[in-house]
């Protein structure tokens, strides 16, 4: 409970619910939209806390969680915790009972729009092309570059399901979230045992930054759309280059939709 006169009901609890990952695959945009939820209370930073600061403890992470009322559930988010080989044995320790979301798209737009961002921040990097390949003739892929290992989803996935069973991990398509947003944050409300109260009504299609938005957030009245980072156009990539990155990720993917049961359709 909060001492008597204090601004907010409620306690700091631990997140019965994590969106795990992945960078770039559309994490904010259900964090933005989960939150709407008078159930849900999420965390607006990403607290980084089972990859950077797990050496702050337990107690230093409830400590940044919003107030919660028992009906109430907490959720954070960070998605380089999909990719962290100690995350899910960490997450487990804090509760097995975690709920882990996981939003995946295209491995290789993933990959072309995480360079994007990195481009945005230090103009200077090599091209694409360059940070793709080892020996592009021979069409080796480095998958020591981040941007491109992090789209390796089956083999993150192995590390989670030493923990987790596949019914405590739920996968939105990240394509889906902008085609239909109601449909994919419906099965959100269902994997997190909420009422479904976010529904088409919420939602209208910005043209201009070519995703939906919300009509209104949590905290106004006015429609809500994610910042200046999000639905920045690409940079224009090599037919070719994406060619040999489908091929590359094609068993990956094969072996993510056969493990998770779902085919996401990116080939």
């Amino acid at each position: 409970g909060s001492a008597p006169g204090a601004a907010r009901p409620g306690t700091k609890r631990l997140p019965r619910a994590i969106v795990v990952g992945v960078k770039k695959g559309g994490t904010r945009a259900v964090l933005e939209f989960i939150r709407v939820h008078p159930d849900v209370r999420a965390l607006g930073t990403e607290p980084h806390f089972f990859d950077r600061n797990y050496h702050r403890g337990l107690e230093w992470y409830r400590s940044l969680m919003p107030r919660t009322l028992d009906s109430q559930i907490t959720v954070e988010k960070t998605p380089s915790y999909f990719v962290t080989k100690e995350a899910p044995r960490r997450i487990f320790n804090m509760s097995r009972d975690t709920k882990l979301i996981v939003v995946v798209r295209n491995p290789v737009t993933r990959a072309i729009s995480d360079y994007t961002q990195t481009l945005s921040k230090k103009p200077d990097i090599p091209t694409f092309e360059g940070l793709t390949f080892r020996n592009r003739s021979l069409g080796l892929v480095d998958t020591s570059w981040n941007a491109i290992r992090i789209g390796m989803y089956a083999v993150h996935l192995e590390s989670w399901l030493q923990y987790f069973p596949l019914s405590q991990i739920h996968f939105v398509s990240g394509e889906k979230l902008i085609t239909d947003p109601a449909g994919e944050m419906g099965k959100v409300q269902d994997f997190l045992g909420i009422k479904r109260v976010i529904t088409d009504k919420h939602f209208y299609f910005n043209k201009t930054k070519g995703f939906p938005c919300l009509k209104k957030s949590e905290s106004s009245g006015l429609p809500r759309c994610l910042g200046k980072s999000k639905g920045r156009t690409h940079v224009q990539i090599d037919p070719e280059v994406i060619e040999q990155l489908r091929d590359f990720y094609r068993p990956y993917n094969i072996k993510f939709y056969e493990t998770v049961g779902q085919d996401f359709r990116w080939e």
